[in-house]
């Protein structure tokens, strides 16, 4: 997903993009950008900061908020405290006008090779519990949970972090495509019919940990029973 105002830039990135191979999509204003990126899951953004209806800064903070997506920054800031804030605030990489082609299709793939998720074929183990994405099937203690679509996705959407806290909104986002106005009482209401499913509950988890006023978390229980307990995590730490 190409994000720039620019459309001579943007018609150029967007076409020498294809030609090496990547589908390629641009939109020319910040909140087009975000609406795209929240509908069409791209595997990375280029963003240019120098938007005309939002500054790329605050979108970038925007796109953080719900999406995981690596983000590679062009623009003509050259400014060190520039560069230095953008890429504290979520950036993968910051190249400065002008560049070639061939260096940001370079840049795309250094990012994608860093950031490169787990083979979604390889089933993810913690303790007793068996996430295999190939199948769609989770077992517990080598018992089928037997879960529905939306409990498979969300539990998935957990363990592919796993020990990471996830806020709601940004399971909003990744499981039901809904990162504006969303309830998080639809999360809430999964999550108890995953805690059920794990014989576990809120007052005694093992496998969710809810954070307050953060998120949650999967966590093996082996590994978290050292830990102090999530109300009292610094909530910080996340931000």
């Amino acid at each position: 997903m190409v994000v720039e105002d620019d459309v001579e830039i943007r018609t150029a990135l967007v076409r020498s993009l294809a030609e090496r191979g990547w589908a390629a999509h641009g939109s020319a204003t910040g909140l087009d950008g975000l609406s795209a990126i929240v509908d069409g899951h791209p595997d990375v953004v280029l963003l240019d900061l120098g938007l005309p209806d939002i500054d790329g800064d605050d979108l970038l903070r925007m796109i953080r908020a719900v999406s995981a997506v690596p983000v590679v920054v062009i623009t003509a800031r050259d400014e060190d405290d520039q560069i230095v804030r953008t890429l504290d605030a979520g950036a993968d990489d910051y190249v400065v006008k002008p560049f070639s082609a061939n260096q940001i299709a370079a840049r795309l793939r250094a990012v994608l090779r860093r950031g490169r998720p787990e083979q979604p074929d390889e089933a993810i183990v913690l303790g007793g519990l068996r996430i295999d994405h190939a199948s769609r099937v989770v077992t517990l203690d080598g018992h089928d949970l037997g879960l529905s679509r939306k409990e498979f996705d969300l539990l998935y959407a957990l363990a592919s972090r796993r020990g990471r806290v996830v806020s709601k909104r940004q399971l909003l986002a990744e499981v039901w495509a809904q990162p504006y106005g969303g309830s998080d009482s639809t999360v809430d209401v999964h999550l108890s019919w995953l805690r059920r499913k794990l014989g576990e509950s809120a007052a005694e988890p093992r496998y969710l940990r809810a954070v307050h006023g953060v998120g949650i978390r999967l966590v093996d229980p082996a590994d978290s029973e050292q830990e102090q307990p999530d109300n009292a995590a610094d909530n910080s730490t996340y931000q």
